[in-house]
């Protein structure tokens, strides 16, 4: 069963220096407020994975959390670049930067095959792409029944897993709606996980089209209004657009950067 307490309790029990970890979210309820407190609690090393790093990887990257990602797309979404991403890359502050780089699609079913304990995934893609020549872990496999090539990818296999979510009720079984990515398959696919939630409440009444974690699939859950800011929840907050701006002005010059994070923490 899940265990309920507080966002800095929550991290500190799942996130460690080292792990492998997701912050995933799609469009909205991305985890932010969880990503702030992994920078005040200064956790390093970390393997940051998903499908669409923004802003909040941005923030995390150049905290200086990161040393490696794993991801198939990453910008300011509507705006532009991620700022703190490309200085990693480019000029290693404040810390050299590991990429690795997959399509959606091979993202996608790497979070299934992890979340359904395979070791890999097999899909129809990467072809005509210079990809597999630029990422290690993408390979040709030939199907035994067809002899048709197709394309294999290892499962994702997280440490640690952190997703945002409407609401969870006081066992710990959780709640999210709206537009969904692979939280649920994050949340499966990895060792340890924290659900923080916008309330906690008696019973969780039917939604149409809402995923409903279990509490025996989830690791911890956290009571935070708002954490999924700049970013939405739906049904609960609208998007900061005007943040989003900001960010940008905010990343592109290190001084302004490090007087941000000296604010967050």
């Amino acid at each position: 069963m899940a265990r309920i307490g507080t966002l800095a309790e929550g991290v500190s029990a799942v996130v460690h220096d080292g792990d492998t970890v997701a912050f995933e979210g799609f469009t909205h309820l991305i985890p932010f407020a969880a990503g702030h407190e992994v920078i005040r609690q200064r956790i390093r090393g970390l393997t940051l994975v998903r499908m669409t790093p923004d802003v909040i990887y941005d923030q995390l990257i150049g905290a200086g959390c990161a040393r490696k990602l794993v991801f198939s797309w990453g910008g300011n979404p509507g705006v532009g670049s991620l700022h703190r991403f490309r200085d990693a890359v480019q000029h290693d502050w404040p810390a050299p930067l590991e990429l690795e780089e997959h399509s959606h699609a091979g993202m996608a079913n790497r979070y299934v095959a992890g979340a359904s304990g395979l070791p890999f995934a097999v899909l129809r893609g990467y072809r005509g792409t210079d990809l597999p020549a630029q990422t290690d872990n993408i390979k040709p496999i030939t199907c035994p029944f067809t002899g048709e090539v197709l394309t294999a990818v290892p499962a994702l296999k997280l440490d640690s897993a952190v997703i945002h979510a409407q609401r969870s009720d006081r066992e710990g079984n959780v709640q999210l709606w709206g537009i969904t990515g692979v939280q649920k398959e994050a949340v499966l696919a990895a060792t340890r996980s924290l659900v923080t939630v916008e309330e906690i409440v008696d019973e969780l009444t039917p939604v149409p089209g809402a995923v409903v974690l279990p509490s025996w699939a989830v690791g911890h859950v956290a009571a935070v209004p708002g954490g999924a800011h700049p970013s939405y929840a739906a049904g609960y907050s609208v998007r900061d657009n005007d943040f989003y701006q900001e960010w940008d002005a905010i990343s592109r010059d290190r001084d302004e950067f490090t007087r941000w994070l000296e604010d967050l923490k």
